[in-house]
């Protein structure tokens, strides 16, 4: 059972972490853009959500987004389909990378605000505000 100050914060605590880790796959896939045979990857972020706060399934926008899961069990963690392959096998599409890193960084953000706004509350309510 989760505790009040889980419950407080809600899915938002699990869905920064997640934009987090999902930022570092998306920075190095466009470090390795020009790594021959590098296979992009992301994460399924409302897959890896689901399993992190369960309660009910959060609904997709895009299943043909991500391929099949790298490993059984990664979490989310998928390769990215290419629409334009690569002759030497990199699937790194930059174009496509840095317009999935500002979304986001953007998401969070907002996430990050959100927690601050909470967080903002319970001082408040601590020093009698």
């Amino acid at each position: 059972m989760p505790s009040p100050i889980e419950r407080y914060f809600g899915v938002h605590a699990s869905a920064l972490e997640l934009r987090q880790q999902r930022m570092t796959l998306i920075a190095s896939n466009i470090a390795n853009a020009a790594t021959p045979n590098y296979k992009a990857r992301d994460i399924d972020f409302s897959a890896a959500l689901s399993r992190a706060q369960p309660g009910g399934p959060l609904a997709t926008t895009a299943p043909g987004h991500i391929a099949a899961p790298a490993t059984p069990g990664a979490g989310g963690l998928a390769y990215r389909v290419p629409l334009n392959p690569s002759v030497d096998g990199n699937t790194v599409e930059l174009v496509t990378e840095q317009a999935a890193f500002g979304e986001n960084a953007v998401k969070y953000q907002s996430t990050l605000a959100f927690l601050n706004g909470r967080i903002g509350q319970i001082l408040s309510a601590l020093k009698g505000e």
